[in-house]
């Protein structure tokens, strides 16, 4: 491909950008703890019901969360494109036929909403991170914009993702720039809805939305210490979200809402699940309440077979069983069926073109360091590939890892197909598993294996996106619950993480040597959250058992109004 501009080029529209950003952030007020402490601390739901009764105009929430929204740009570099004008007309509109009428428009009357880079918004660009994508305003608003707004929301900003965002969950880009973990400085908010975590987390937004290939609607909402539901695919619109690979089917990306609570998940939910768009590609299957028994039974697991969770991640796991335990519930213990398979699957399907698609737009942008593992298998000579995979055999002794290297590949149109199959025989053999031999309501599970990453961790610890990986794979509605926070008191290494069992060479990355990645005293303060699974189609569970986990957690200092500049780690 033949670019219209060169690396000199780049360099001008990154600093167009980001100098077109910061005009836009200098109209709001300063953030003040008494002017807008009350009102960017509410939910979504609570903030409905001050404007319903006449304590808070949208306007007045609106002025808030932009105040808001700029402190947490300034600290986490968070933020891309920037609609307060727009959005300040929004509200006044809003104000003015709620005066008239005493009518909300809908339940998220006057909440100031976020999107993910790639959704498109009519007038502002998508660039997803990539300069060439700059200066072409979006025509019209992508379907789920358009369904926020309809119950009411007001989109005032978009946030930050990563380059090639499907091979990464470690959030920067050359065009904007890295995105912090909102806890601490040095380590990043996750991936690749990770502009929309940070900003979420501190209380930048009334709520949110993302997409999720691998985990991006996850993996930052764990990470940062926010509430994430990943829809089943194919009950939420597509429909102008920006692909990166048009046509690719064998694992497909849902988009899906983040909050700040899981009462927010569900007004969202609520509104987008099985709407269909312009074009009838949703499977009709609107809002459906799920009636779940009094006494669940979820299976959980705190080992995927591939990577072993850290102790941070596997408390947050067991604290959340206790916890069910202790409010009646079930909890059996379970072991992954064929756990490196899912991965395999994933590698072999997202690379048979040998990422040509994907890597395409990255054009004569600089290339992120932290793609360096993620898009290495393709460009492997055969050669090479087969003394990596001797050496992952007989000098490391990595048997777990090595199917995932060698699946790692450009493929024929036949092999692709076969792997497709392969994908499907999973689902058979988990499905049979969990469902009908375990008779499982839900699945209790860490979100990862690590509480964060520090940045630039991506560029050897990507395999890590294989605890969620698994369910992009089945094809599970899955959330995110906030849990706990990293303690080191609680969660130092013990002689259980000297023996490992699974990808050695990640493993050892972690929790070896004599500067091992985890670290609970650097990660200090950083939130852990564990995934809730259920069945396909059944999202409407998923949130409910979502709400009963919450429950039985209890107060944790997590979610809406938990933020503060003391406990920022610089």
């Amino acid at each position: 491909m033949i670019w219209p501009f060169n690396s000199n080029s780049f360099e001008v529209i990154a600093k167009s950008k980001r100098a077109e950003r910061e005009r836009a952030l200098a109209s709001a007020q300063e953030y003040s703890a008494s002017t807008h402490g009350q009102i960017t601390k509410a939910t979504a739901s609570e903030i409905v019901k001050r404007i319903e009764h006449g304590e808070w105009t949208a306007s007045q929430v609106l002025e808030a969360f932009i105040a808001r929204a700029t402190l947490a740009e300034k600290t986490t570099n968070c933020v891309t494109e920037v609609l307060f004008e727009q959005a300040r007309r929004e509200a006044q509109e809003l104000d003015d036929e709620f005066s008239k009428t005493k009518r909300l428009k809908g339940p998220l009357h006057g909440v100031p909403a976020s999107f993910k880079d790639h959704f498109e918004i009519a007038g502002v660009d998508a660039t997803s991170g990539y300069s060439h994508w700059a200066n072409q305003p979006s025509e019209k608003d992508a379907a789920m914009v358009t369904l926020y707004r309809s119950m009411g929301a007001i989109p005032f900003v978009k946030t930050n993702v990563p380059q090639n965002m499907a091979l990464s969950f470690e959030c920067s880009n050359p065009l904007w720039g890295r995105t912090l973990n909102p806890w601490s400085a040095k380590y990043t908010c996750g991936g690749s809805s990770g502009g929309e975590a940070a900003l979420l987390a501190m209380d930048g937004a009334g709520i949110g939305a993302g997409s999720d290939v691998g985990g991006s609607l996850r993996i930052p909402a764990s990470y940062s210490g926010i509430y994430s539901l990943r829809p089943t695919a194919g009950r939420v619109s597509m429909e102008g979200v920006r692909d990166l690979e048009p046509g690719f089917e064998g694992i497909k990306t849902t988009a899906g809402p983040m909050a700040r609570c899981v009462e927010d998940l569900e007004i969202i939910s609520r509104g987008i699940l099985g709407i269909s768009d312009d074009y009838n590609e949703v499977a009709p299957t609107p809002w459906k309440d799920a009636e779940l028994p009094k006494r669940l039974r979820f299976g959980y697991y705190t080992d995927d077979g591939f990577v072993k969770a850290s102790p941070a991640n596997k408390r947050a796991v067991l604290e959340t069983v206790k916890a069910l335990q202790e409010q009646g519930h079930e909890c059996v213990e379970f072991k992954i069926p064929d756990p490196t398979r899912p991965l395999e699957v994933f590698v072999a399907i997202t690379t048979s073109d040998g990422y040509k698609t994907l890597e395409a737009h990255t054009g004569p942008d600089p290339k992120e360091s932290n793609l360096f593992l993620a898009t290495l298998g393709p460009k492997l000579p055969g050669l090479i590939r087969s003394i990596g995979l001797w050496l992952m055999k007989y000098v490391i002794g990595d048997h777990v890892s090595i199917p995932i290297v060698a699946a790692s590949r450009a493929k024929s149109v036949k092999e692709y197909w076969e792997w497709t199959a392969k994908r499907d025989d999973y689902r058979r053999l988990f499905y049979d598993e969990a469902w009908t031999k375990q008779q499982f309501d839900g699945i209790i599970a860490p979100v990862q294996a690590m509480p964060s990453i520090p940045h630039g961790g991506c560029a050897h610890l990507s395999p890590l996106a294989a605890a969620t990986i698994l369910y992009n794979v089945l094809n599970y509605p899955a959330g995110v619950v906030p849990v706990t926070r990293v303690d080191p008191a609680k969660d130092q290494l013990t002689q259980e993480w000297q023996h490992l069992h699974g990808a050695k060479a990640v493993e050892s990355m972690i929790y070896k040597g004599c500067k091992p990645t985890y670290n609970p005293e650097a990660m200090r303060g950083i939130p852990v959250g564990v995934q809730v699974v259920g069945k396909p189609w059944e999202d409407e569970k998923v949130i409910g058992m979502m709400r009963v986990v919450d429950v039985a957690l209890g107060d944790r200092d997590l979610g809406a109004g938990t933020w503060e500049g003391s406990k920022f780690i610089e």
